[in-house]
């Protein structure tokens, strides 16, 4: 893929508090903040990642953040509630194992108990343009507008055993996620496929 240097994947990724700060600016529709991040991308990523301003979330740390099941942050508005685990890497995959996977598949049993769709969100470093992806964890039993949203943001994709890991590669760009979430009626998918591949910067 032109401009973008895949590097060796990983098993292990941390979210260092930064990367979280800037993630919650965003979806909390700081403008400043989503300024800070959208420095490097084109016009149309820029324009739709605007639309937070007009429909922002509250955004808070979850109480135990990083314990299984609670993910990193939750994400509230009065149409839609996501808890969000944030991933930070310098290489485009993550492989969940040991005790990632254990807080996978804790998140995953709490998304089904309280009928929430649980997301990822994986910050890929030295990156220009949307350095975000979002990812959502399969959940049975979702209704309503959580279905509809379950059904357009990719799945963490399987490897060839069959687990689940983050692939940059293949998630939905924060800007698209944004446009999608902050549509009025929130019904009509929003393509995202067109938009300008970030170039990971060689440092």
């Amino acid at each position: 893929m032109t401009g973008v240097v895949i590097s060796p994947p990983v098993t292990i990724a941390g979210m260092s508090g930064p990367y979280e700060r800037e993630l919650r600016s965003v979806l909390a529709g700081e403008k400043k903040g989503i300024i800070a991040i959208t420095r490097s991308c084109n016009e149309v990523e820029r324009a739709r990642a605007m639309q937070a301003c007009e429909r922002p979330f509250l955004v808070v740390r979850a109480p135990g953040s990083g314990s299984e099941g609670t993910g990193d942050l939750l994400v509230l508005r009065g149409d839609v509630c996501f808890p969000i685990e944030v991933k930070s890497s310098k290489v485009s995959k993550i492989y969940l194992s040991g005790r990632t996977m254990t807080q996978y598949e804790a998140f995953q049993k709490t998304g089904e108990r309280c009928g929430l769709l649980p997301l990822y969100a994986f910050r890929l470093k030295s990156v220009r343009g949307d350095s975000w992806r979002i990812f959502s964890v399969p959940v049975e039993g979702l209704r309503g507008k959580m279905r509809l949203i379950a059904n357009r943001v990719p799945e963490l994709p399987l490897t060839r055993n069959g687990a689940p890991h983050l692939d940059w590669e293949k998630g939905m760009p924060l800007n698209g996620f944004i446009a999608m979430i902050c549509r009025s009626d929130g019904s009509r998918p929003v393509s995202y496929t067109h938009l300008t591949l970030p170039t990971i910067l060689l440092v």
